[in-house]
């Protein structure tokens, strides 16, 4: 599988790469925010491994150009910062991030999360072929596709984590989920990172299958409890 490393520092960008490519990952790597944008359209990779304190572009605003562009695999994207604030991981997890590493790390655990990602990765490309069909939503779990209508027709363009969450929550309309509930079913057992990380992607979802992502009437919050998907099943 490959890899991204955006990492400034080269005696630290080296040492990943060296970690990662002992366990058999093929890595590149790119020392600022711009190379990293280039890096990615060539490279198309299973993993970013992306430093918060990079030159010319930060790796806030690449984590979020690359959560804005049109992918068909959607990569998943580990944060590293040298601050443990919470703050900053609170920051990197809104603008897209999956999980977050601070340094300084062991090798062990880089890898350990590494690997965690990429087993989500795996398994989020295992779909039975069948269906789901509501009043408004129809998706095809074979081929990724999924279709909102509403006046018109129209295919959403959905990351492969966000056709994930839809498919699950569509799959029992009307249940509650809670978070760890979200995460155990599309991140797994050795997720690392924070709950809130289903907040983000919950909005990121909202904004494209809502007539009106602030007042949405598809995806709604429980309050104190999780979120429901409700439509009328066909």
């Amino acid at each position: 599988m490959n890899i991204l490393i955006v990492e400034d520092e080269f005696e630290i960008a080296q040492l990943i790469r060296q970690t990662l490519e002992k366990e058999s990952f093929i890595c590149h790597l790119a020392f600022d925010g711009i190379k990293a944008l280039d890096m990615f359209q060539q490279i198309n990779p299973d993993l970013v491994i992306l430093d918060l304190m990079l030159p010319k572009l930060d790796g806030l605003e690449v984590c979020t150009r690359i959560r804005g562009k049109s992918v068909t695999k959607d990569p998943y994207i580990l944060m590293l910062t040298a601050r443990g604030e919470e703050i900053d991981r609170v920051i990197g997890l809104s603008t897209g991030a999956d999980d977050y590493l601070v340094k300084p790390f062991s090798p062990r655990e880089l890898v350990a999360r590494t690997r965690a990602l990429l087993r989500r990765s795996l398994r989020h490309g295992s779909n039975p072929s069948q269906a789901l069909r509501t009043q408004h939503f129809t998706l095809d779990l074979e081929q990724h596709l999924a279709t909102r209508h509403l006046e018109t027709e129209e295919t959403l363009d959905l990351t492969s984590l966000e056709f994930n969450l839809l498919s699950t929550l569509m799959s029992y309309p009307g249940r509650v989920w809670t978070r760890n509930q979200l995460i155990d079913k599309l991140w797994g057992h050795d997720f690392y990172g924070d709950d809130r990380v289903v907040d983000t992607h919950i909005r990121r979802l909202r904004k494209k299958i809502e007539p009106d992502a602030a007042n949405p009437i598809f995806v709604k919050t429980v309050t104190g409890l999780g979120y429901k998907f409700e439509d009328e099943a066909v």
